[in-house]
């Protein structure tokens, strides 16, 4: 039978409430009585109940991340975020509970049961009916995302919007005048997903405003969605010369498309990925990429919810500077 709090105040002769401060530090104990509980507790083998834990110091050393795993999302990329985060909460002591569905029950049920200390949510909408819920919730949450309206939640995210402008940049800077966008799946799109909403609104804005021929095509995580996202840019711009994939899954089948369809790259098409590192550079030919820092993008995420959380830090918003970094695929247009 496992140990209880009565039994290691019986075992070293203190009361339970010296042994619930020897455990929470709340309270000043005197060397010799601290020792002599802890080495009972050593002994005994008993560890407090993560809800004992909560009432005795208000703190459980547990951050929920929400990460929905969707049939429609990355899941590596979704991992790398995951890992960002993991890593990170060691640093502070804490350990993390991992919500893979997007139901407000699970959220309720974690945080009106004081089974953690602050909250990270993926995969944010522009109009997420999480946001309210979170911001009414006792403990802290941070968004990986940007809501048109996060009120008192603090958010941090890739500056997406920029994204598509840093893009459209390049590929202009080479000459580059007929640009197509591969972006995200149907149900991404349909979800007013915010990372998606807004690299198109930066990609649509930067070609604008530079008087370029311009496409956006959703493009679903399959070979047959790639092939027909590739065909409907071609049939619209058939003379184009450069693309941006920003759809992790798809990219390989994209580029074995163009193959099939006569398109070298960067001969005929040159080629941007929006895409953590290692993905651009596994393709056979290393891609020029945005680069999505997934396990910095974690890590922001963890000290922006402890800051709140060890000292009542106010809500922010943090959208990271993108960063392009250029390899084979990217080359001026044929004459």
């Amino acid at each position: 039978m496992a140990s209880t709090i009565d039994d290691v105040a019986r075992a070293a002769g203190v009361s339970t409430s010296t042994v619930s401060y020897v455990l929470s530090g709340k309270r000043p104990i005197s060397a010799p009585t601290r020792e002599r509980v802890e080495r009972v507790i050593q002994d005994l083998g008993y560890r407090p109940h993560a809800g004992a834990r909560a009432l005795a110091s208000s703190r459980t050393d547990v951050l929920a991340l929400m990460a929905p795993l969707r049939v429609d999302v990355d899941v590596a990329v979704v991992m790398q975020f995951v890992a960002g985060v993991v890593t990170a909460a060691r640093t502070f002591g804490h350990d993390v509970l991992l919500l893979t569905s997007d139901e407000i029950a699970g959220m309720e049920r974690v945080a009106s049961g004081s089974m953690v200390d602050a909250l990270v949510v993926m995969d944010v909408e522009a109009e997420d009916p999480r946001v309210p819920l979170l911001a009414r919730l006792s403990q802290p949450a941070v968004l990986i995302g940007l809501p048109r309206d996060p009120g008192s939640l603090s958010c941090v995210d890739l500056d997406f919007d920029a994204v598509g402008r840093l893009a459209v940049q390049h590929l202009a800077d080479l000459g580059h005048r007929r640009i197509a966008l591969i972006g995200s799946p149907r149900a991404v799109l349909e979800r007013h997903t915010s990372y998606a909403e807004r690299i198109i609104g930066g990609f649509t804005g930067a070609v604008a405003d530079a008087r370029l021929a311009g496409a956006v095509e959703p493009c679903e995580a399959s070979p047959v969605g790639a092939a027909d996202a590739v065909d409907r840019v071609l049939a619209r711009l058939p003379d184009v010369t450069a693309l941006v994939v920003h759809n992790e899954v798809a990219l390989p089948w994209v580029l074995a498309t163009l193959r099939e369809r006569g398109r070298r790259v960067p001969d005929d098409l040159s080629v941007v990925a929006v895409s953590p590192p290692d993905v651009a550079l596994g393709q056979p030919l290393p891609l020029t990429s945005i680069d999505i820092p997934a396990h910095t993008i974690g890590t922001v995420a963890v000290e922006m919810a402890m800051a709140r959380v060890l000292r009542a830090a106010p809500a922010e918003t943090r959208l990271l500077a993108p960063r392009l970094v250029r390899r084979a695929s990217t080359a001026p247009p044929p004459a």
